[in-house]
């Protein structure tokens, strides 16, 4: 039989059938010894790994359990499922769930897998009302972001740096912007997150001007990500990765160190929680 083979990066549906025949091959099943433990059949897993047929939710929570997949198949399942994800981020979500170290610079908001649910809510609310995404859409986004979010308790090493207006732009108001700064105070202690802000003194020296994160898998190698308006951006290319990580070293050094960042996540909610009285 011929085997078929599928590009990832060419659609989410096919991205997840690539990881599902990884995963399945990487426990040594054939598709009927994964049908026999799922209770689907081998002609159903057949379609699946082919990208001929869309994946059930309940297969894919049976699948992740048979394989310890470790969330990767509902992740790249949401990513297939949600229409509203802008172009790209489907193919960064992969690499996500692969890495071992994330590095992180936000200048508009608090990053996904560091969000309160409230303010994650509060954000895609705006979004439905502005008639950019529908109520379903949105809500299978949070189902992803509830999926990305595990990856607090399996990444070593989370680092984050969050330009000092993250902290400041109120989103859904000051009572969720005080949920999500205590957030950010409870998880900037874990030993695998830290957590620093790059204060609006930095002016123009900031070295990076729009936000980015660095993946590192576990070969060692990085690779980077942004976004426009428009889509996301995988960027593998090793000379601009280099040139970002050199940038991202630097805005390390500049931000406010670890204990001092601490102090004003808590001092600005501290003021929130002031105006709220």
């Amino acid at each position: 039989m011929n085997r078929v083979t599928l590009d990832p990066t060419s659609s989410p549906l096919a991205a997840f059938a690539v990881q599902l025949r990884r995963s399945r091959e990487g426990r040594q099943l054939t598709q009927v010894q994964l049908g026999t433990l799922v209770r689907y059949s081998s002609v159903y897993i057949s379609n699946v790994e082919t990208a001929k047929q869309a994946p059930s939710l309940k297969f894919v929570q049976r699948a992740e359990d048979a394989l310890a997949a470790g969330g990767s198949l509902e992740l790249l399942w949401w990513s297939w499922k949600n229409g509203a994800l802008i172009p790209g981020f489907p193919e960064y979500a992969v690499k996500e769930r692969e890495a071992v170290g994330i590095r992180m610079f936000e200048t508009g908001m608090v990053p996904g897998i560091l969000q309160h649910p409230a303010y994650s809510a509060a954000y895609e609310d705006a979004i439905v009302r502005r008639g950019e995404v529908t109520r379903a859409q949105a809500d299978e986004r949070l189902g992803l972001l509830a999926v990305r979010q595990r990856l607090l308790d399996r990444i070593p090493v989370i680092h984050a740096v969050l330009d000092e207006g993250v902290l400041r732009r109120p989103i859904g108001g000051p009572g969720v912007m005080v949920r999500q700064l205590s957030r950010l105070e409870q998880l900037s202690v874990r030993p695998n997150v830290v957590v620093q802000v790059a204060p609006y003194a930095l002016a123009e020296d900031r070295p990076l001007s729009h936000s980015v994160t660095l993946l590192i898998l576990p070969n060692r190698t990085i690779v980077g990500y942004t976004e426009t308006l428009q889509r996301g951006y995988l960027e593998q290319g090793a000379e601009t990765v280099v040139t970002w990580a050199g940038q991202y070293d630097r805005l390390q050094v500049d931000a406010l160190p670890r204990a001092d960042s601490l102090a004003m996540i808590r001092g600005v909610r501290r003021e929130l929680e002031r105006h709220e009285c």
